[in-house]
């Protein structure tokens, strides 16, 4: 672990790798040090925020230091379903890959319990882990100049759903009609860190 200043009100929390990421995104949401006001999970790193009226980032520092990461990393208690259509244009080759049938893909990707690891490359766009199981997905060799808002999408061991129409290089097995970033809701992110997701397979 390796602490850094990030600014004059945040830490930025070097770690190995994902799973020790939130192993302690775990533990700190769990029992936040006084003071901290977000927290904010990445690949490899954990951004903590804090109100300098509260506290200091010295005394942050030393509180994550003795934090005791909490293996499993399920943290909160919300859920979401995600219904899917899996007709997407790669679910072919992704099957190819892992060596299945597409109905076994669908049948896998909609039987595993999904959890939100962090958040990046567009607002609402959370990266999902396998609650067990590994999804070893290559992206695309080229990535589409266009993906539709609501595609579901396979790539380096997570899934994830576009929020808007955009560029994209992940393997796209199907597509869902909800919303996962509205501005009009509060908060506008349905797949935030720490949700549950299962996706249900419709027609």
């Amino acid at each position: 672990m390796r602490v850094l200043p990030s600014g004059s009100t945040a830490l930025l929390v070097e770690l190995a790798d994902l799973d020790e990421v939130l192993d302690l995104y775990a533990a700190l949401e769990e029992d936040r040090p006084p003071g901290v006001v977000d927290l904010v999970p990445a690949a490899r790193t954990v951004l903590v925020v804090t109100d300098p009226a509260q506290t200091t980032l010295d005394a942050v520092e030393a509180a994550v230091r003795r934090t005791v990461p909490r293996p499993g990393r399920r943290v909160g208690a919300e859920q979401v379903e995600v219904p899917v259509v899996y007709d997407g244009e790669d679910l072919g080759d992704v099957a190819a890959h892992l060596g299945v049938d597409p109905a076994e893909v669908v049948r896998r990707h909609a039987g595993t319990e999904w959890t939100v690891a962090f958040s990046g490359f567009a607002p609402g766009f959370g990266y999902l882990t396998p609650a067990d199981g590994t999804w070893d997905v290559p992206r695309r060799p080229s990535p589409r100049t266009r993906v539709p808002a609501g595609s579901v999408a396979l790539a380096g061991g997570f899934t994830g759903v576009y929020p808007r129409e955009s560029p994209g290089g992940w393997q796209l097995v199907g597509r869902t009609d909800v919303a996962v970033f509205d501005l009009s809701r509060d908060p506008a992110a349905l797949l935030r860190p720490g949700v549950r997701v299962r996706f249900v397979a419709v027609s």
